[in-house]
C-alpha cells in the first residue's frame, strides 16, 4: 500500500518537479549504499588482516590464509548461487542492463553485491571497491524508481543517477564520476540525462562527505610545479602505464575465458583459487617487507609512495606481486573492481620510472609524485577507455592543481597506446567475452519518418546461426552465446527457429530438437511492417534475408522496443 501511495502522490506533481525529486533520491540512497559498502569493507579489513599484521609472522600467514579462504569460497558459494552476473566489477553489467533492460536491475543484485563485495575485498582480494559501487549504486536506483511508480522500460535515468552516485561517493570524485557514466555507460557526453547524473553525483559525494569526512583519498602535501624533467618523463611513463594496462587486461580476460572453457573445477570454488594465490604473493612480500599492498585496495601503501615512503625496488615489487594477484582474483572469477589494482599499478610504475632515473639525475620530490599521478591517470584511463575519467579522477583524489597539465599529456599517450593495441576497453571486452552485443540505437527524432524507416536500421547484422542439429553442435552454440533463440539455416536458407529452452531439452532427452517456424522480412521494409511480423510471430524473433534468400541479421521483439524507447527519450 506504501509503494502505491508513493507512486501515486508522485504522479500528481509537474514533470520538472517529479525528474527533480527521483534524482535526489536516486542520489541520497544510492550514496548511503556505497557508504555502507565503504565501511564495511574497511572494518572487515581492519579487523583482519591489518590486526593479524601487528603479531608474529606465522599468526599473520595462518590467519591472513584462514580470513581469504573462507570470505572467498563464502562469495563464490553467493555467487553461482544468488546471482552469477554480480561478479567481477559490476560496471559492463550494469552498463549491459543499462542498454539492453532499460535500466531494470534486479534486487538481488544489491544484496549479493553488497555482501559478495565486503567478503571479499574486506578480506584481502586484491580488487577495488569502484567498480562494485558503481553496481549498487544502479541497482539501488533502480529498485527505487520501480518503488516510485517507474515501469521496467523507464528505469535508464535511475541506473544511471545511481551508478554516478555510488562512484562519487566510492572516490569522493563527483566530476570524474559524472564523467565515468556518460563516457562509458551512456556513451554520450551531451547526454539528455545530464543533470540528472550531475545531481545524483552530487548528493553521493555530500553523502560520503558527510558521514566519512571530506578528505580525498590519497593525502598529499602540497605539490610544486614540477620540473623539466617529469614533462620529459612524463610520456615515458604514461606509454609504460599503459602496457602494464594492456597487458592486464589480456591476462584477466584470458584468464577468465580459460577458466570457463576448461570446466576442470567447479564454479563456486574459483574465486578461493585467486584468493589463494594472492595469499601466496601478499604474505610473502608482508615477510619480506611489512607492506600489505597486495592486499586489498592497497591504498595505504599507494599513499606512501606518493609521499615519497617507497623506494623504486620496492615499487617494482609491490607493481609485479599486485599485478598478478589481481588478475588473478578477477580472472577466476572473483566480486570486485579493476580501478583500484589500476591506479596502484600506475602509480608504482612512476615511482620506479622516477627512483631509476634518480640513480643518475636528481628527481624533486613534486617529480616524483606528479610521474605517480601520471602513471595512475595512464593505467585507469587507458584499461577503461575513459581519458577524460582518468584525469579528473585523480586530480579530485588528491586536490592538486599542479598536476593538471601533466595529467592530460599523459592521458594523450595513455589513449594512443592503448587504443593500438586493445580494439575494446576493458567492460566492452568483457561482453564480447560473454558474447554480448550492445546496440546502440538512435532513431531518428520524427515519429512518422521513425515508422517509415527501414529495418535495416535496427537489425542485428551479425546473428549465429545454427547450421547444423547435431548434439555436439547445439550444445557448444548454447555454451559460447547467452542468447534465447537461433535461426537454423539449412542450404543458405532459413528453416526455422531453434530456442534454447528446446535446444536444452532436447540434449537432455537426446532426441532431435523441435523448431518454431521461422517469421521473414527483407531489410528494405518499413518498420510499421516489421511490428506486425513481430506481433504474429510465435518466437517475437524475425529473420531479415538478403537479396538471394540468405539471412542478413535478425530482430527481436526487445530490439525494437529499446529502439522505441531511445526514439521516445530522444
Amino acid at each position: 500500500m506504501k509503494t502505491y501511495s508513493v507512486a501515486r502522490y508522485l504522479e500528481g506533481l509537474p514533470k520538472q518537479t517529479r525528474t527533480l525529486l527521483h534524482s535526489c533520491a536516486y542520489g541520497i540512497g544510492a550514496g548511503l549504499a556505497a557508504v555502507a559498502f565503504q565501511l564495511c569493507i574497511t572494518f572487515c579489513y581492519k579487523k583482519g588482516l591489518v590486526a593479524l599484521a601487528n603479531e608474529s609472522k606465522l599468526t599473520f600467514a595462518l590467519g591472513s590464509l584462514a580470513i581469504m579462504l573462507v570470505s572467498s569460497l563464502i562469495v563464490g558459494l553467493l555467487l553461482n548461487l544468488f546471482c552469477p552476473v554480480a561478479a567481477g566489477s559490476g560496471i559492463p553489467q550494469l552498463k549491459l542492463a543499462f542498454w539492453k533492460d532499460f535500466g531494470t536491475v534486479p534486487f538481488r543484485v544489491a544484496w549479493v553485491k553488497f555482501a559478495a563485495g565486503v567478503l571479499s575485498i574486506g578480506g584481502g582480494t586484491s580488487l577495488g571497491r569502484e567498480g562494485p559501487s558503481v553496481q549498487l549504486g544502479g541497482a539501488i536506483a533502480s529498485n527505487l524508481a520501480g518503488l516510485a511508480g517507474e515501469a521496467k522500460q523507464n528505469r535508464r535515468a535511475a541506473a544511471a543517477a545511481g551508478a554516478a552516485a555510488g562512484l562519487a561517493a566510492a572516490f569522493n570524485a563527483p566530476l570524474a564520476a559524472t564523467t565515468f557514466v556518460l563516457e562509458e555507460i551512456i556513451g554520450d557526453l551531451n547526454s539528455r540525462l545530464l543533470g540528472s547524473v550531475l545531481l545524483a553525483s552530487m548528493l553521493g559525494a555530500l553523502a560520503v562527505n558527510g558521514i566519512i569526512g571530506k578528505q580525498p583519498a590519497f593525502a598529499l602535501k602540497d605539490v610544486d610545479t614540477p620540473t623539466w624533467l617529469a614533462y620529459a618523463l612524463t610520456p615515458v611513463v604514461a606509454a609504460l602505464a599503459s602496457l602494464v594496462g594492456v597487458y592486464f587486461q589480456r591476462f584477466s580476460l584470458g584468464l577468465r575465458q580459460w577458466t570457463k572453457s576448461v570446466g576442470w573445477c567447479p564454479p563456486w570454488l574459483l574465486p578461493a583459487i585467486g584468493g589463494l594465490i594472492t595469499w601466496g604473493l601478499g604474505v610473502g612480500v608482508f615477510c619480506g617487507t611489512g607492506k600489505l599492498g597486495v592486499f586489498g585496495l592497497g591504498y595505504g601503501d599507494l599513499s606512501q609512495a606518493l609521499s615519497g615512503g617507497v623506494a623504486w625496488n620496492l615499487a617494482a615489487l609491490l607493481l609485479v606481486a599486485k599485478f598478478i594477484a589481481t588478475f588473478c582474483s578477477y580472472g577466476f572469477g572473483g566480486c570486485g573492481g579493476i580501478f583500484s589494482p589500476c591506479l596502484f599499478f600506475g602509480g608504482m610504475v612512476g615511482i620506479f620510472v622516477s627512483g631509476v632515473v634518480g640513480l643518475e639525475w636528481p628527481t624533486a620530490h613534486a617529480d616524483s609524485t606528479t610521474l605517480a599521478v601520471v602513471g595512475m591517470s595512464a593505467t585507469l584511463g587507458g584499461v577503461v577507455g575513459a581519458p577524460v575519467t582518468g584525469i579528473l579522477i585523480v586530480f579530485e583524489m588528491t586536490h592538486q592543481f599542479a598536476l593538471v597539465p601533466a595529467l592530460m599529456l599523459g592521458a594523450l599517450v595513455s589513449q594512443s597506446i592503448s587504443r593500438k593495441m586493445n580494439h575494446e576497453n576493458f567492460y566492452d571486452a568483457l561482453l564480447v567475452q560473454d558474447g554480448h552485443r550492445i546496440e546502440k540505437i538512435r532513431p531518428p527524432r520524427d515519429l512518422q519518418s521513425w515508422q517509415q524507416s527501414s529495418v535495416a536500421g535496427i537489425l542485428t547484422d551479425r546473428p549465429v546461426v545454427v547450421a547444423d542439429l547435431s548434439p555436439a553442435l547445439i550444445q557448444q552454440t548454447l555454451k559460447a552465446h547467452p542468447y534465447e533463440r537461433f535461426p537454423v539455416v539449412q542450404d543458405g536458407k532459413p528453416t526455422g527457429i531453434l530456442t534454447r529452452e528446446e535446444a536444452q531439452a532436447a540434449l537432455a532427452e537426446k532426441r532431435p530438437p523441435k523448431l518454431e517456424p521461422v517469421t521473414t522480412c527483407r531489410a528494405d521494409q518499413t518498420i510499421r511492417e516489421l511490428q506486425t511480423l513481430l506481433i504474429n510471430s510465435t518466437t517475437q524473433f524475425v529473420v531479415v534475408l538478403d537479396d538471394h534468400g540468405g539471412v542478413q541479421g535478425v530482430i527481436t521483439l526487445h530490439d525494437l522496443l529499446r529502439a522505441e524507447v531511445q526514439k521516445a527519450e530522444s
